[in-house]
This record gives C-alpha cells, structure tokens and sequence, in this order.
C-alpha cells in the first residue's frame, strides 16, 4: 500500500504529503508494528481517545495531554529506532501537521488566560472534540499497523 492511500483509508486527508511521499510504497516490519502499538496504548489511555464530559474535567490538564503525545512519539522513534522508519513516516507528520497546530494554538491560548474564559473553554472544548475524531482514526491506523484488535471504540467514545 502507498503512504497516501494509508492515510486516506483511515480518513487523515489534513496530512500534507509530497508527491514523492503520496506514492511510497510502505511496507511494516516488526520494529514499525511495535513502535504502532507503544503510541497506540499512549493514545488509548489518553484524551485525546477519551471523552472531556462538559460537567467534568479541566482544560490545562486536557492540553497538557495532548502535548505529552510530542515526547512520547519522540521517544518511542528514539527507541525502535532506523528499524521502525515506515512507522515514523506515519507518526511525524501526524505530529507535525495535527497535534503541533492544535498544542500550539492553545497554549498561546492558554497563556493569555484563556481557560479562565467560559466561551474560550467552549472553543477549545470543541476543537478538542475534532482533534479527538482525527486522533481516533489514527489510533486506528496504528491498531492496523501493530497487527492488533483495535479498542479505540470499546467505550463507544470517538467517532469514526
């Protein structure tokens, strides 16, 4: 399967690829399939698969989430390493081009006060309810990728 097909598949057409990217063929060995399933649990067990009820929850901690998504895929590329280069075709410019714009928009946001604001909270809670959509079609591509069930959905929580 080509890189852009991949992404289309799972619905992630706000990546941005090169025409050279869109047609490499890619092909997941074991380091790719583990380092899938380290970010696949990461984002599982995080919000940006999970609901932010609006009775519940907070804003900073909710962002703070989503940015701790950086470190960890840098650090699960460090350590699977040259050997998981497919995977991290897939994981930088998800990074890069969906989780970077949305982190640093709101932590400009929220340096200026904004959670302290009932309609900026709103906003971002609804920009956090669309990068969860796109976030959970990735989560789905990476059960793909690491040759597992997926569970994105086992709490009927992320829409498709």
């Amino acid at each position: 399967m080509n890189l852009g097909n991949l992404f289309r598949k799972f619905k992630l057409e706000k990546v941005s690829l090169n025409l050279k990217a869109v047609q490499l063929e890619v092909s997941f060995q074991e380091a790719d399939r583990d380092a899938a399933w380290d970010l696949y649990v990461e984002m599982l067990t995080r919000i940006v698969t999970q609901p932010l009820p609006p009775e519940s929850g907070d804003e900073q901690a909710a962002l703070e989430s989503v940015y701790s998504l950086a470190p960890a895929t840098r650090e699960i590329l460090r350590h699977h390493g040259r050997a998981s280069i497919q995977f991290s075709k897939v994981a930088v410019p998800v990074l890069n081009q969906i989780i970077r714009p949305f982190t640093a928009k709101w932590h400009r946001e929220s340096l200026a006060g904004a959670f302290d604001q009932e309609e900026k909270r709103m906003q971002f809670r609804e920009e956090l309810g669309s990068l969860q959509v796109e976030l959970g079609n990735y989560n789905r591509m990476l059960a793909e990728i690491a040759g597992v069930e997926d569970l994105t959905d086992l709490e009927g929580t992320t829409g498709v």
